[in-house]
Protein backbone atom coordinates (compact mmCIF):
# COMPACT_ATOMS: atom_id res chain seq x y z
CA UNK A 1 0.00 0.00 0.00
CA UNK A 2 1.38 3.41 -0.93
CA UNK A 3 1.85 6.33 1.44
CA UNK A 4 -0.91 8.37 -0.24
CA UNK A 5 -3.43 5.57 0.31
CA UNK A 6 -2.49 5.37 3.99
CA UNK A 7 -2.83 9.14 4.37
CA UNK A 8 -6.21 8.99 2.65
CA UNK A 9 -7.35 6.41 5.19
CA UNK A 10 -5.97 8.45 8.07
CA UNK A 11 -7.74 11.57 6.82
CA UNK A 12 -11.04 9.80 6.22
CA UNK A 13 -13.85 10.59 8.64
CA UNK A 14 -14.93 6.93 8.62
CA UNK A 15 -11.55 5.21 8.42
CA UNK A 16 -12.20 2.44 10.93
CA UNK A 17 -15.22 0.81 9.32
CA UNK A 18 -13.75 1.44 5.87
CA UNK A 19 -10.43 -0.31 6.50
CA UNK A 20 -9.75 -2.76 3.71
CA UNK A 21 -7.84 -5.99 4.32
CA UNK A 22 -4.62 -4.50 2.88
CA UNK A 23 -4.98 -1.39 5.09
CA UNK A 24 -5.67 -3.51 8.17
CA UNK A 25 -2.64 -5.67 7.33
CA UNK A 26 -0.49 -2.58 6.93
CA UNK A 27 -1.50 -1.22 10.34
CA UNK A 28 -0.99 -4.67 11.91
CA UNK A 29 2.47 -4.59 10.32
CA UNK A 30 3.16 -1.30 12.09
CA UNK A 31 2.23 -2.94 15.40
CA UNK A 32 4.61 -5.82 14.59
CA UNK A 33 7.36 -3.33 13.77
CA UNK A 34 6.86 -1.67 17.17
CA UNK A 35 7.27 -5.04 18.89
CA UNK A 36 10.43 -5.83 16.91
CA UNK A 37 12.06 -2.41 17.26
CA UNK A 38 10.65 -0.58 20.29
CA UNK A 39 11.70 2.98 20.96
CA UNK A 40 10.73 6.44 19.79
CA UNK A 41 11.86 7.97 16.53
CA UNK A 42 10.14 11.38 16.49
CA UNK A 43 8.51 12.16 19.84
CA UNK A 44 10.73 13.39 22.66
CA UNK A 45 10.01 12.03 26.19
CA UNK A 46 7.68 14.92 27.13
CA UNK A 47 5.77 14.76 23.83
CA UNK A 48 5.49 11.00 24.26
CA UNK A 49 4.09 11.40 27.78
CA UNK A 50 1.54 13.92 26.47
CA UNK A 51 0.50 11.67 23.56
CA UNK A 52 0.23 8.69 25.93
CA UNK A 53 -1.94 10.66 28.37
CA UNK A 54 -4.25 12.01 25.65
CA UNK A 55 -4.62 8.58 24.02
CA UNK A 56 -5.45 6.98 27.37
CA UNK A 57 -8.08 9.65 28.03
CA UNK A 58 -9.62 8.91 24.62
CA UNK A 59 -9.57 5.12 25.19
CA UNK A 60 -9.11 4.46 28.92
CA UNK A 61 -8.47 1.12 30.53
CA UNK A 62 -11.72 -0.54 31.60
CA UNK A 63 -12.23 -4.29 31.72
CA UNK A 64 -10.12 -4.28 28.55
CA UNK A 65 -6.71 -2.68 27.98
CA UNK A 66 -6.59 1.03 27.24
CA UNK A 67 -4.59 2.92 24.60
CA UNK A 68 -1.47 2.99 26.78
CA UNK A 69 -1.41 -0.78 27.23
CA UNK A 70 -1.42 -1.42 23.47
CA UNK A 71 1.29 1.22 22.87
CA UNK A 72 -0.80 3.61 20.80
CA UNK A 73 1.85 6.24 21.55
CA UNK A 74 4.49 4.16 19.75
CA UNK A 75 2.07 3.53 16.87
CA UNK A 76 1.59 7.29 16.53
CA UNK A 77 5.34 7.90 16.73
CA UNK A 78 5.92 5.43 13.88
CA UNK A 79 3.22 7.04 11.72
CA UNK A 80 4.79 10.46 12.35
CA UNK A 81 8.24 9.09 11.54
CA UNK A 82 7.60 6.92 8.49
CA UNK A 83 4.23 7.77 6.97
CA UNK A 84 3.45 11.44 7.48
CA UNK A 85 5.42 13.93 5.41
CA UNK A 86 7.42 16.65 7.18
CA UNK A 87 4.59 19.19 7.02
CA UNK A 88 1.99 16.85 8.52
CA UNK A 89 4.40 15.76 11.27
CA UNK A 90 5.26 19.40 12.00
CA UNK A 91 1.54 20.28 12.17
CA UNK A 92 0.91 17.42 14.60
CA UNK A 93 3.86 18.39 16.82
CA UNK A 94 2.86 22.05 16.76
CA UNK A 95 -0.66 21.10 17.85
CA UNK A 96 0.78 18.90 20.57
CA UNK A 97 2.83 21.82 21.88
CA UNK A 98 -0.35 23.91 21.72
CA UNK A 99 -1.97 21.55 24.22
CA UNK A 100 0.66 22.54 26.79
CA UNK A 101 0.25 26.23 25.93
CA UNK A 102 -3.51 25.98 26.50
CA UNK A 103 -2.98 24.02 29.69
CA UNK A 104 -0.50 26.59 31.03
CA UNK A 105 -2.92 29.43 30.20
CA UNK A 106 -5.89 27.73 31.86
CA UNK A 107 -4.34 25.93 34.80
CA UNK A 108 -0.71 27.04 35.16
CA UNK A 109 0.62 23.52 34.50
CA UNK A 110 1.69 21.48 31.53
CA UNK A 111 -1.00 19.06 30.37
CA UNK A 112 0.51 15.94 31.93
CA UNK A 113 0.78 17.73 35.30
CA UNK A 114 -2.89 18.76 35.39
CA UNK A 115 -5.61 16.94 37.30
CA UNK A 116 -7.65 14.50 35.20
CA UNK A 117 -10.75 16.73 35.25
CA UNK A 118 -8.62 19.61 33.90
CA UNK A 119 -7.17 17.35 31.21
CA UNK A 120 -10.67 16.26 30.22
CA UNK A 121 -11.79 19.89 30.06
CA UNK A 122 -8.96 20.68 27.62
CA UNK A 123 -9.75 17.65 25.46
CA UNK A 124 -13.42 18.61 25.39
CA UNK A 125 -12.47 22.08 24.12
CA UNK A 126 -10.16 20.59 21.50
CA UNK A 127 -12.86 18.17 20.40
CA UNK A 128 -15.48 20.90 20.05
CA UNK A 129 -13.04 23.01 18.01
CA UNK A 130 -12.22 19.99 15.79
CA UNK A 131 -15.92 19.33 15.14
CA UNK A 132 -16.48 23.00 14.33
CA UNK A 133 -13.55 22.88 11.87
CA UNK A 134 -15.02 19.84 10.13
CA UNK A 135 -18.38 21.56 9.76
CA UNK A 136 -16.83 24.89 8.76
CA UNK A 137 -14.56 23.44 6.07
CA UNK A 138 -16.83 20.55 5.00
CA UNK A 139 -14.00 18.10 4.45
CA UNK A 140 -15.43 15.17 2.47
CA UNK A 141 -14.78 11.64 3.65
CA UNK A 142 -11.79 10.06 1.94
CA UNK A 143 -10.04 13.34 1.11
CA UNK A 144 -6.24 13.13 1.02
CA UNK A 145 -4.36 15.29 3.49
CA UNK A 146 -2.41 16.79 0.59
CA UNK A 147 -5.67 17.97 -1.05
CA UNK A 148 -7.18 19.72 1.97
CA UNK A 149 -7.01 23.52 1.78
CA UNK A 150 -7.63 23.70 5.54
CA UNK A 151 -5.96 20.56 6.91
CA UNK A 152 -7.31 18.68 9.91
CA UNK A 153 -6.63 20.04 13.37
CA UNK A 154 -4.16 18.40 15.70
CA UNK A 155 -6.97 16.85 17.70
CA UNK A 156 -8.64 15.35 14.61
CA UNK A 157 -5.29 13.78 13.75
CA UNK A 158 -4.73 12.62 17.33
CA UNK A 159 -8.16 11.01 17.64
CA UNK A 160 -7.88 9.27 14.28
CA UNK A 161 -4.40 7.90 15.04
CA UNK A 162 -5.51 6.79 18.50
CA UNK A 163 -8.57 4.95 17.18
CA UNK A 164 -6.73 3.28 14.32
CA UNK A 165 -3.75 2.42 16.52
CA UNK A 166 -6.00 0.94 19.17
CA UNK A 167 -8.49 -0.95 17.05
CA UNK A 168 -5.85 -2.48 14.79
CA UNK A 169 -3.92 -3.73 17.83
CA UNK A 170 -4.50 -7.32 18.87
CA UNK A 171 -6.21 -6.32 22.13
CA UNK A 172 -8.36 -3.64 20.52
CA UNK A 173 -9.43 -5.85 17.65
CA UNK A 174 -10.03 -9.05 19.60
CA UNK A 175 -11.06 -7.86 23.08
CA UNK A 176 -12.99 -4.71 22.15
CA UNK A 177 -14.39 -5.59 18.73
CA UNK A 178 -14.61 -9.34 19.50
CA UNK A 179 -13.15 -10.27 16.12
CA UNK A 180 -10.36 -12.67 15.28
CA UNK A 181 -7.18 -11.64 13.55
CA UNK A 182 -6.51 -14.10 10.76
CA UNK A 183 -2.78 -14.78 10.41
CA UNK A 184 -1.15 -12.73 7.66
CA UNK A 185 -0.08 -15.82 5.76
CA UNK A 186 -0.27 -19.61 5.72
CA UNK A 187 1.36 -22.46 3.85
CA UNK A 188 -1.45 -23.33 1.47
CA UNK A 189 0.60 -25.90 -0.45
CA UNK A 190 2.27 -27.57 2.52
CA UNK A 191 2.55 -31.35 2.15
CA UNK A 192 0.31 -33.49 4.32
CA UNK A 193 2.26 -35.63 6.77
CA UNK A 194 2.28 -39.32 5.75
CA UNK A 195 0.45 -40.46 8.88
CA UNK A 196 -2.45 -38.11 8.04
CA UNK A 197 -2.52 -38.94 4.32
CA UNK A 198 -3.42 -42.59 4.84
Amino acid sequence: MERREVLKLLASAAALPALSSPAFSLFRGIHAQIAEMPGLKTLNPHQNATVTTIAELIIPRTNTPGAKAVKVNEFIDLILSEWYDKEDTARFLSGLNGVDERSLDLFGNKFIDCASDQQNQILKQLDEEAVNDLVKYSVPTGTKLDDIANPPSFFQMMKKLTLIGYYTSEAGFEEELHRTIIPAGHAGCAPIPEELAN
